[in-house]
């Protein structure tokens, strides 16, 4: 067995893949326990799954083969992909979730995806901007990993992109001229305020309000500008 995975629980609910992996999709459980979560996810009547579950204490699951198409980003987009399930592969996190009691990841648990994470990202390639939350993919219906999830530290092993240094100003026109840069940048914008929501919840994690501003203009100016530079990668 791969020395980054402690143990296999298969899992019934998977598909074929139609597209190559390009994604990481991180998620929280968002269930009591990692027990009720596995269960779940191991469930045919559910129809969810994902390749891994990392528990609170490190120990690596692996759900999916990721050959096969795990069934956890639901109806999603990322960057005109619309088959989110099929591009990527998709970890969970045990945690409780805001339902039942969100809070920060433990050491362990992190210690545990980052080499897990930089496997999976060095063998397909996979650019810096398409690791990303389940908040990303799917802003109007998820919240997860959310605002506690520490994106820097994965950041710092090149892992995510890092949150860019901005000076405050106004880069863009208007509210429309904004909504069509988050876009651009990869975000579904059909409920315009919960995507900003989602922009907010990974790279301005303090104040959540769905309110366009002149920081998160700067953030997401700065972060098109970077890919345009490509830095981004």
């Amino acid at each position: 067995m791969n020395e980054l995975i402690h143990r296999d629980v298969p899992s019934p609910n998977f598909n074929a893949r139609k597209r190559p992996v390009s994604m990481v999709v991180l998620h929280y459980t968002g269930m009591q326990t990692g027990a009720a979560a596995l269960e779940r996810m191991c469930d045919p009547q559910a129809e969810v799954s994902a390749h891994y579950m990392i528990e609170e204490d490190g120990t690596v699951l692996r759900l999916v083969a990721e050959e096969q198409r795990a069934w956890h980003a639901g109806a999603s987009y990322w960057r005109g992909e619309t088959d989110v399930n099929s591009a990527s592969i998709g970890i969970e996190l045990v945690n409780p979730g805001h339902e039942w009691g969100y809070r920060p990841f433990p050491d362990a648990q992190m210690d545990a995806l980052l080499p897990l994470l930089a496997d999976i990202v060095g063998r397909y390639d996979i650019p810096r901007a398409n690791v990303v939350g389940h908040s990303d993919v799917a802003p109007a219906r998820k919240d997860d990993p959310g605002e506690l999830f520490d994106w820097e530290c994965l950041a710092a092993h090149r892992l995510a992109l890092p949150r860019p240094k901005v000076n405050l100003g106004d880069p863009f026109e208007n509210e429309g001229a904004f909504y069509l840069a988050l876009e651009r940048f990869g975000y579904d914008i059909t409920d315009g305020h919960a995507a900003v929501r989602a922009f907010q919840r990974r790279w301005r994690p303090n104040r959540i309000d769905g309110e366009v501003d002149l920081e998160i203009g700067a953030l997401l100016f700065a972060l098109l500008l970077d890919r345009d530079r490509g830095k981004a990668r």
